[in-house]
Order: structure tokens, then sequence, then C-alpha cells
């Protein structure tokens, strides 16, 4: 292909080349594209092979010059790259020209093609020595007052409750039946037949359950209640709604026994069993937040170490990410940039500097597992997309298929594993340091 390339702009990571190719190659290419039709295409009035060119490119030449300029402009930016040795940061950006009649011109094969490429490159990047990086692995033991806490907690959350015939007050369960409607519509998710609910535990919207309180088994009651203005359903935050409530029982809390019979309406052997569980399971969390710490202050000086300008677009794809997540959360909980001692203008500049950061340190892991060969295993991939499935019952079939059609979903399943495996291979480079503390001090999350 002899085409022309010249660049016409770099400042940064942004590079321009204008392209031009000869209508004789776009040409070339369209006959060897009618050329095949020829042997293949069934036309009435012509026997198979014996269509004429002429007549094959009056019926299919401008969808054969579409597709050879498709092509050409695929395969220049590609050579462009390569001859280069750029990494991409984003797709290329085509300019086509915009005189009237230019590109028609080039279709009918009259014109060169003339285009502008823009592209957006990645940044060499200098990886630091990982080996002079120290970090400090906190630990802490797991005290018999932890596990009492958490075999309490496991009683609260299993705790019998036991029928009363006097009114419902904070903490016992109640049972109701009920129906919700706006100006005498019922909404949807707005009615419930015999569902639980502890008064106190706030389940419900905010008020809701106080009206319940003093009302006995068999006892109706209908009140109006506004849903809060940032409530996550859009189409009822800040309404006001009618709720007629029917209570089908009312249940008081038991008292809570942490014994041998306890632990076997658990499934274990005995309490001594539960509670080498519980330890278990206090153990793993206490490992999750040394983890936690140390990924943490590893990345702290990964990015000290590597101060460079990533490429603007991933910046502002990361801080859009972000930032939308942000908005829909203070809608959530109805509060303002005000509640939060800022403005949305200081906001957008931190958040502006979180996006660059969280950009710079993964095109820093990602240039560390290229240069060491760090991938993730497929078989682990699957298990993290059977553990998504898992999440959705009775949707397996939909979340499979959602991942085998998206790519980039299955990245993002890929992308915390690829990660966890680049802090092992630096972790194992840098000297850490050993240190026990408190279960405070290691649970302490750090103002940043």
């Amino acid at each position: 292909m002899s085409m022309q390339v010249t660049e016409t702009a770099a400042a940064g990571l942004k590079r321009e080349y204008r392209v031009i190719v000869p209508a004789t190659d776009l040409e070339a290419r369209v006959k060897e594209r009618l050329d095949d039709l020829k042997d293949r295409v069934q036309l009435r009035g012509f026997r198979p092979g014996k269509v004429p060119v002429a007549h094959l490119k009056r019926l299919y030449g401008k969808s054969a010059m579409a597709e050879a300029i498709e092509a050409v402009v695929r395969e220049a930016n590609s050579k462009i790259v390569t001859d280069h040795g750029f990494k991409l940061a984003a797709e290329p950006k085509v300019v086509l020209p915009t005189e009237e009649g230019a590109v028609a011109g080039v279709i009918d094969g009259k014109s060169d093609l003339s285009y502008t490429v823009e592209l957006e490159i990645m940044p060499p990047i200098t990886l630091a020595d990982f080996k002079t990086i120290k970090l400090t692995r906190l630990a802490a033991d797991v005290t018999d007052d932890e596990i009492d806490q958490a075999l309490q907690a496991i009683a609260e959350q299993n705790r019998p409750f036991v029928a009363k015939a006097d009114a419902a007050e904070n903490g016992d369960r109640i049972t109701i039946s009920f129906q919700g409607s706006i100006d005498g519509t019922p909404f949807e998710g707005g009615a419930g037949e015999d569902v639980p609910l502890v008064l106190g535990s706030g389940q419900f919207i905010p008020g809701f359950e106080d009206h319940l309180i003093g009302l006995k088994a068999g006892d109706s009651k209908t009140f109006n209640i506004k849903f809060p203005d940032g409530y996550h359903s859009t189409t009822l935050a800040g309404k006001e709604a009618t709720f007629a409530v029917t209570v089908k029982a009312v249940d008081a809390p038991g008292p809570i026994k942490i014994d041998e019979d306890f632990a076997k309406a658990l499934g274990m052997e005995s309490l001594g069993k539960l509670r080498d569980a519980v330890k278990e399971n206090v153990a793993r969390e206490h490992a999750l937040a040394s983890r936690r710490k140390l990924k943490r202050s590893l990345f702290d000086q990964l990015d000290e170490r590597h101060k460079f300008e990533p490429p603007p677009s991933l910046i502002e794809k990361e801080f859009n990410s972000i930032w939308s997540q942000l908005e829909k959360e203070l809608k959530e909980q109805g509060r303002t940039f005000a509640d939060e001692d800022t403005t949305e203008e200081e906001a957008r500049v931190e958040y502006r500097g979180i996006a660059e950061r969280r950009v710079r340190l993964g095109l820093v892991l990602n240039e560390i597992g290229e240069r060491n060969s760090i991938k993730v295993p497929e078989d682990q991939v699957k298990a993290a997309l059977m553990d998504r499935m898992r999440q959705f019952r009775g949707q397996e079939r939909q979340i499979w298929e959602y991942y085998q059609k998206n790519p980039a979903a299955l990245d993002a399943l890929r992308a915390p594993l690829f990660e966890d495996k680049v802090v092992d291979f630096l972790t194992e480079l840098a000297e850490v340091a050993d240190k026990k503390v408190s279960r405070e001090e290691l649970f302490k999350e750090d103002d940043e």
C-alpha cells in the first residue's frame, strides 16, 4: 500500500498524522473484492462465475469501496502505531475531509483518500527499584474478647422470639402485610405479605416503624409518610405515600444462651468447635485488614516513585466514573457538598487528583505485570465468574451470557486478581517488617 504519512502535530501525549492513500490503491482493492464476488454471487440471467465485473461494479461498487476505505484506514493506523512503537491510550480518532463532495469523490474512485488521524499515546514508564521499598506488615492476635463479641453478634442474629399478646414495642418482631399507594395508586414494591420486621432496626423508610409501635396482633392502621428526598428510587423520592398495614403477629425477643445447644443448633459439634470456627473467621478478618494496610502503603510508595503525566482521556474517564458515583451517593443520602464541608469546585479538584493517582498506579501495575509476565490463569477468572453468578440465584445463565458477550466486564473481574498478583510480586521484592499491634490499631482507618 503506497500511502503517504506526514506528522502534523506532536504535543505531550498527543500525535496527529495526515494520511493520503492513492485512488489507484483503493480501486485495486475494489477490483479484488469484485473479482471475489464474481465467483460467488448468483444473479438472475447470468451463469455462476459469468457475471460481468462492470455489472457487479454498478451493483456493489459503492459498498465495496466503503469496505476498502475502512480496511485501508485500519491498516494505515495500525502501521503508524507499529512503526513508531506506540502504545495507545485510546482508540485512534479519524477525521475525514469536510469539504463538500470530498468523501463522495473518494467513494466514486475519483479522488485520493486523505484523512487526519489523532492519537493519544501511553507515556514511557521508568520503573523504580522495588527492592528499596520498605513496608510494615501489621498483625494482631485474636483475643477471647473478640471471639465473645463475634459469638454475641451471631446469637443476636439468631435470637429466638416468643409470641406476645401485648402491644408491640421497640425490639419486638412483628409480622405485617401492607399496601402502599401514592395519590390512591399502588406503586411497584409498595406491597408485602407476612413480612417480618424488627422494630427499631431501620429496615423500612424513616418513620414507618414508629407508626407500628403500640399495635397488637390483628390491628390495622393507615398512615401517611414521606419518602426521603434522596431515596434510591427517583420515582418515589420526596413523595408522600399512604400505607395500609395489618399486624399478623407480635413476637418478643427471647433470652440468648450461648451454650452447647446453641452451637448444635448452628450445626456445630460443640461450643468449643463453634469458638474455633469463629476464631478462624476473625483471624481472616485480621489478615484482610493487614493486607489492606500493606497494600495502601505499597501504593503510596509506588505513587511517590512514579511521577509522570497519565493520558488525559484516561484521567477524564476515571474522574467521570468517580464523580457520577459520588453524585449518586449524595442524592441517595439527601446530602450536599456543603454538608461535606466543601464546594463542588473544591470537590472536583480533589477527585480529579484521586482519578489521576488511580490511573497512574494502574499504568504502573500494568507495566510491572507486562515486564515480569504476570498473568491471571483463566481458571481463576472462571472461579471469579462463578462467584459472581452465585450472587444472582436463578439468573446464572443470563449472567454467564452477559460476561461472554462483554469482554470489558470480564476484564473488570480479572483486574483485582491481576492487582493482587502484582502486589504479591512486589511484596516479595520489598523489605517487609512484621509488627504486632492491637486490634484497634489494625482496624483504624487512615484519615485519607
